[in-house]
């Protein structure tokens, strides 16, 4: 299990001292990745510099309705101070408005400006705030343009359920992974969605997920 969770703290109020410890606490149990807020990827590149342990950090969070070239822009800057991958929130306010030319430019966007540098992208489809159709639609968007992931939630909104795994799944091509994300707590939760087709876990909860 430890080499599936990105171990994370997204909190508005995260500090430093969050930071220090979850890089710590990831460093010690061989989590697969951290996950901060952009503001501190510098500070957490310090902290694993030299270890097995990848940097991740999020795009647009929560909500995903910035303009594409200011999400291409954030994408780039956590790049240069260090992170290995973005988990970048797609523009849930175009899928909802039908835009889907538009949605298929932003994820294609992003997901380009990541692979060209080497990077892992992570695309957020706020999976609870969509319907099958709306959900089939950016599947199918992903099948295309290959995201290294797509990743249920942001957690802001509820959380992954294993429905939402077995859908993504029987939905997207094999090559596309997909992280479960928000209100994973506990150890057989974490394993329900691995077996549903999960392949990372985010969590603030890694330790919990090793008892």
């Amino acid at each position: 299990m430890k080499e599936l969770i990105d171990h994370t703290f997204l909190a508005a109020e995260c500090t430093g001292a969050d930071v220090d410890r979850i890089c710590q606490e990831a460093l010690d149990h061989g989590f697969r990745a951290v996950c901060v807020p952009p503001y501190f990827v510098t500070r957490a590149q310090k902290l694993l510099s030299g270890s097995d342990v990848l940097l991740a950090t999020v795009v647009a969070f929560p909500n995903g309705y910035q303009e594409t070239a200011v999400k291409v822009q954030e994408i780039r800057r956590a790049m240069d101070e260090g992170a290995d991958e973005l988990d970048i929130v797609i523009n849930i306010a175009a899928v909802k408005s039908g835009d889907w030319s538009y949605v298929r430019s932003d994820i294609e966007s992003v997901s380009t400006t990541a692979r060209l540098k080497g990077k892992v992208s992570k695309l957020i489809v706020e999976a609870s705030t969509l319907t099958e159709e709306e959900l089939k639609q950016v599947c199918d968007i992903c099948n295309d343009v290959k995201p290294n992931f797509v990743k249920t939630s942001t957690g802001s909104r509820g959380g992954a359920t294993v429905e939402q795994v077995k859908f993504l799944r029987a939905n997207l091509v094999e090559e596309i992974k997909i992280k479960a994300s928000g209100g994973i707590r506990d150890k057989a939760f974490a394993e329900e969605l691995v077996a549903a087709g999960a392949d990372r876990i985010g969590t603030s909860a890694g330790i919990a997920l090793l008892a």
